[in-house]
């Protein structure tokens, strides 16, 4: 067998961050589990859908965990663990941390897919790590009927920077770092519909790191952050609008959205997954009447290594716009606001 004999993607079901389970079965599965109160040390848990894990070391240090894996976005093997490795790192920066370390995380379908193509994944996530600073130490590997990778990452932050989703104030800004349109790209790919410029959108924006985040976190202003990924931009801003409290508006002519995404939306192309995350939590969200159903799509499509969800004092928007823009985050952009309010989210 050759590495070109199949197509990555055709092994799987899904691909990207649009194989998450929907937000409603998450919630589902973790209904019922304890909470944090017994472990006075563990700083972020499970109870506001953070990007992370946080445990205080000491008073200086508190390590953040996470872990994140997918199958194939992408046909080609390189591209795939560059892309999963990046989305991976992603939750260690939305919390403010620097990454130390990753684990590899390695499920493959042995007889369909070539040794070979396996270690040009591998080398990707590895490429991504290395120029993230951090090694790939170890991690596990299965036998599995379609292709999985990612990492488990670890990372250090002081416990005076992290950054949450739940932390946001009234008033604050909300700005979005990277355009939308991803998980639609992916279905593009996937149907022959996706021309080469939109392709190559596609792989610089999966694999631009948030790195970003480690500055952002340092900044006076800076209230709270997020990673938009398999929950769509609607899905992640009701998490930060739960865990703190608010309720946020959107402009959807601020929304900046990746190249040819808005056509492709509007000939139906769409993700089951977006679909998925709407029947989820769109009892908690107001559409008004000028915005279309191509439009809807875009907001709930699951976005792979998608960008930053920023809530940020409006006197600190000058200076968080100027950094985005100086680290090449030409899709960074005023996309709303939040305010007091019951949690939830108006798109106008």
């Amino acid at each position: 067998m050759t590495e070109t004999d199949v197509r990555l993607t055709a092994l799987a079901h899904g691909g990207g961050c649009g194989c998450k389970l929907a937000p409603s079965v998450l919630q589902q599965i973790l209904a019922d589990m304890p909470l944090a109160g017994p472990f006075a040390n563990l700083l972020v848990g499970t109870e506001t859908g953070d990007d992370a894990a946080v445990y205080r070391l000491n008073d200086t240090q508190a390590l953040v965990a996470t872990t994140d894996f997918f199958m194939p976005v992408v046909d080609d093997p390189e591209l795939f663990g560059r892309i999963a490795a990046t989305n991976a790192l992603s939750d260690i920066y939305a919390m403010g941390a620097t990454p130390i370390l990753a684990l590899a995380i390695l499920g493959m379908p042995l007889g369909r897919i070539s040794i070979a193509a396996i270690r040009r994944i591998v080398a990707g996530g590895m490429a991504t790590c290395a120029e993230a600073g951090i090694p790939v130490a170890g991690g596990h590997s299965i036998d599995s009927p379609e292709p999985i990778y990612g990492l488990v990452a670890l990372g250090l932050v002081h416990p005076e920077r992290l950054m949450r989703n739940s932390s946001a104030q009234a008033g604050d800004r909300l700005i979005l770092t990277k355009g939308l349109g991803i998980g639609i790209y992916s279905a593009a790919l996937k149907q022959g519909r996706l021309d080469p410029a939109g392709y190559q959108a596609m792989i610089a924006s999966t694999t631009q790191r948030n790195d970003v985040g480690i500055a952002l976190a340092g900044m006076p202003g800076m209230h709270a952050m997020t990673d938009v990924t398999g929950f769509g931009l609607l899905g992640h801003a009701l998490e930060l609008c739960r865990g703190s409290g608010l309720a946020a508006t959107l402009r959807m002519t601020d929304v900046r959205l990746l190249h040819g995404a808005a056509g492709l939306a509007r000939d139906g192309v769409r993700t089951g997954a977006g679909s998925r995350n709407w029947a989820s939590y769109g009892e908690d969200v107001r559409l008004e009447p000028d915005i279309g159903e191509w439009q809807k799509d875009l907001l709930c499509d699951p976005q792979t290594s998608g960008g930053l969800l920023l809530a940020v004092a409006a006197s600190a928007v000058d200076g968080v716009l100027a950094l985005l823009r100086a680290r090449n985050y030409r899709f960074a952009s005023v996309i709303g606001e939040v305010a007091v309010g019951s949690p939830s989210v108006i798109v106008g």
